[in-house]
Formats: C-alpha cells, sequence, structure tokens
C-alpha cells in the first residue's frame, strides 16, 4: 500500500495494478502498519515534514473516501494465524503481523495476495493463498 503514495522502486506497477483491479482489500492492521511506513520514511529523512504531512493527510482522504476495503481482525483471523505456526516448516520465518494478514485474506475468501515482502511470499502456501510479487 505504501506504493500507491511514495515514489519507490515499483510505485508504478503497483498503482496500475490497483487501478486495474478497482478494489484493494487489506486486514485492519495495515492502517497502522501503513501509518507506521510513512513515519520510518520521515524518521530516515526520505520524507521531510511537509511531506510527511501531505501523505498522512492524503492517506487520511482515502480512509473517508473509502479508497481502501479494509478486512476486520477478528477472533477466528487470529485463531488462524496462531494455528498455522502449528504446521509451518522450520525455515519459514513469518512475522506476527504479517501472518495475520495471511489469515485474514484466507478468512475472507480470498485465493491470492500481492506483496514483495519475501518471507509473507514463502509462508502464502500454509494458508492456502498463492502470493504473488508485482515489482520482482
Amino acid at each position: 500500500m505504501a506504493k500507491c503514495y511514495l515514489r519507490e522502486p515499483g510505485s508504478e506497477r503497483v498503482r496500475e495494478h490497483a487501478l486495474e483491479a478497482g478494489c484493494i482489500a487489506c486486514c485492519e492492521i495495515g492502517k497502522v502498519e501503513l501509518a507506521a511506513v510513512f513515519h520510518r520514511h520521515l524518521r530516515e529523512k526520505r520524507l521531510n515534514s511537509r511531506q510527511y504531512g501531505v501523505v498522512m493527510r492524503q492517506f487520511a482522504s482515502d480512509l473517508d473516501q473509502g479508497v481502501w476495503t479494509w478486512l476486520p481482525l477478528t477472533s477466528p483471523v487470529l485463531a488462524l494465524a496462531q494455528k498455522r505456526y502449528d504446521d509451518l516448516s522450520t525455515k519459514v520465518f513469518l512475522r506476527a503481523a504479517d501472518a495475520m494478514h495471511l489469515s485474514c485474506a484466507a478468512e475472507n475468501g480470498f485465493d491470492e495476495i500481492y506483496t514483495n515482502d519475501r518471507h509473507m511470499l514463502a509462508a502464502c502456501a500454509a494458508f492456502g493463498l498463492n502470493g504473488h510479487n508485482l515489482i520482482a
């Protein structure tokens, strides 16, 4: 999602895909993760204070306009995320937030997800999902 707001390698392709798809869904935790990405860019001086304010206001506006579809982080989603660790190969590194995203997609009937996070991509099969990297 950050690539829809920031100029980074692969941003153009991600934006094109988002427009083609017409609807982009994400687990609600993505709201916090996106704010964290923007803040990291500010902290690392890849955004100045004015630019940070612009992207945060644009994101807030997009939230108000319903640009994104937010999927709830429910008890069944969390239970699935927890359970998947039981069967996950010890060779797969999976962060808790990524497990929540994958569980959220699976619980909401998605077949595929799009990310450029290699760890998340490696764990997709454990959740019955096909992972796609648009910028690889």
